[in-house]
């Protein structure tokens, strides 16, 4: 990971920002730029990751123009390749370095053609201002705001921008903005005709595209490792990369000190593919004692993106003191594509596809804000091959009757792709699935609701809870999160569309808890 800032304007002095973009050191250690552009200023922290040498230090320029980029450009090379050939000079084996010859050369019809996770601020000398961008599905993070003095300032993380400007908001995914309004360039989600692909030749496709989506996400110069639930999409993630390096991984899982439901499915995967495996053991006051700090690390008050971060941040926190990792390959955006435990109740195909559609959009507030801070503020970086943008494309291409579980099996599809490779035991692959802040334990969730429970008063509740006119705290939980959220976030709930919860309108959906657990099809999940 790394950090980027940019002002369109001079509204502030360097060391007047310096504070603010300080705040997300931990996202690039290694080191840190600033430069002053004829009209604002750029801003790098630097995680070091392809191009380890000094030569790919951020911001890159070319003819006056200048770059700077969180984000890895897949299959960078050949494109290098054909830019050296019209006569570009490249100085280092850095990624992003090939970023202003493709605006050079496509201007803003370069950000369509990319195969990359990013956010990237570009300076364009010619109209003397700034160009933002942010990927497909915001797998990497870019925030903006107004000055008080009308700048627009573009930041890696809310953050950087509270007490800057009045009012942050997330940059948009698959948008560029550019001469002072927002452009959205692809749209991965809204789907006009599905594929006529029957029930085997979409799992065929699964299966190739996935493997490439992973194959693709092993390039890097720093260390790997993998995140490993147990449950089916890391699984899947950590037996292709062994299967596709052929060689030993490194992969680690988290789990409560007295009930970790998955620590022994993730022991399980590890010892099959033979994997470096390490687990990590968190207990309750662990949690508790890091509420706060995994809350203003996440700028989140949502419950379920809170109760999975606590379990992610600590093992993130385990591997980057007691390893040499920098890149960790995760499991995230399967469920919205293939489905949760709640989906089994959409009422219709169509129904599944426009949740499906809804959750993708908004991921980047949810589960791709979670992996992003969790590993980020660790100093590590995350990569997420169920986020490539061909398998995306087209898993949301494929007719949604086929991804209705009428099974008897959540995420049939994708399981059955992998049926006959055996890569994983058969258990893991036919293993219903369970949450995540659950099944590391699900002491965690409820020593959480306990706590809360205990901080206030049935009055207490009622009266601090209607001070929040937008996403209202219906739980002492929620209230305690969104408490903590204003300390370090005031005034910006907004960020936030809504509370993660199963579709209300859907019979058997209506509950007050985003648990998987108190749904009635729970049954014999995360045991």
């Amino acid at each position: 990971m790394c950090a980027i800032m940019g002002f369109s304007k001079k509204t502030c002095t360097k060391a007047e920002l310096q504070p603010f973009f300080d705040r997300t050191i931990s996202r690039g250690p290694d080191m840190s730029r600033i430069i002053e552009t004829p009209s604002g200023w750029l801003c790098f922290h630097r995680l070091a990751i392809m191009g380890l040498t000094e030569a790919g230090m951020q911001p890159f320029e070319l003819d006056g123009d200048y770059v700077v980029c969180n984000g890895e450009i897949y299959g960078f090379r050949p494109l290098k390749r054909q830019l050296a050939e019209k006569g570009y000079q490249f100085k280092s084996g850095s990624d992003c370095e090939i970023l202003l010859p493709l605006f050079h050369e496509y201007g803003l019809d370069m950000f369509a053609q990319l195969d990359a996770e990013f956010a990237l601020i570009i300076y364009d000398s010619k109209t003397d201002s700034l160009i933002a961008a942010r990927d497909p599905i915001g797998i990497r993070p870019l925030f903006y705001g107004y000055d008080r003095e009308g700048a627009i300032v573009f930041a890696s993380e809310a953050k950087n921008l509270v007490g800057l400007c009045d009012e942050v908001c997330p940059f948009p995914p698959g948008h560029y903005y550019a001469y002072g309004k927002f452009v959205r360039y692809a749209d991965l989600t809204t789907v006009t005709e599905y594929v006529p692909d029957g029930l085997e030749t979409v799992c065929k496709h699964i299966r190739d595209k996935l493997i490439a989506g992973v194959d693709k996400r092993l390039d890097a110069d720093a260390p790997l490792g993998f995140l490993l639930s147990g449950g089916l999409d890391s699984s899947l993630v950590c037996a292709i990369s062994a299967l596709v390096l052929g060689k030993k991984i490194r992969t680690f899982a988290i789990g409560m000190d007295k009930d970790a439901i998955d620590l022994k499915y993730a022991k399980e995967v590890a010892d099959y593919i033979g994997a470096d495996h390490t687990e990590v053991y968190m207990t309750r006051q662990q949690v508790l004692d890091s509420l706060e700090e995994v809350i203003a690390m996440l700028g989140t008050w949502d419950i379920t993106t809170i109760r999975a971060s606590m379990g992610m941040y600590l093992c993130c926190k385990a591997i980057h003191e007691q390893t040499d990792v920098r890149v960790l390959l995760t499991g995230e955006i399967s469920d919205e594509l293939f489905g949760y435990k709640y989906t089994d109740f959409a009422p219709s195909a169509e129904a599944f596809q426009q949740e499906s559609k809804k959750r993708i959009d908004e991921l980047h507030m949810y589960d791709v804000l979670r992996a992003d801070r969790c590993i980020s503020v660790n100093s590590l970086e995350a990569r997420v091959p169920f986020g490539d943008l061909d398998f995306v494309k087209y898993v949301m291409r494929i007719d949604p009757k086929l991804k209705l579980n009428t099974y008897d099996m959540g995420k049939y599809l994708l399981r059955h792709a992998f049926e006959k490779d055996h890569l994983l035991p058969e258990d893991i692959l036919w293993r219903q699935k369970a949450a995540f802040s659950d099944a590391v334990g699900h002491s965690m969730v409820d020593d959480l609701k306990a706590y809360a429970e205990d901080k206030y008063t049935d009055g207490e509740f009622e009266t601090l809870r209607q001070k929040y006119d937008y996403g209202t705290p219906f739980t002492k939980e929620s209230l305690l999160y969104r408490e903590i959220f204003e300390k370090y976030y005031p005034g910006q709930a907004r960020m936030i569309a809504d509370f993660w919860m199963p579709n209300k309108e859907w019979e058997g959906c209506d509950v007050n808890d985003p648990s998987a657990r108190v749904l009635a099809n729970y049954g014999a999940s995360g045991k």
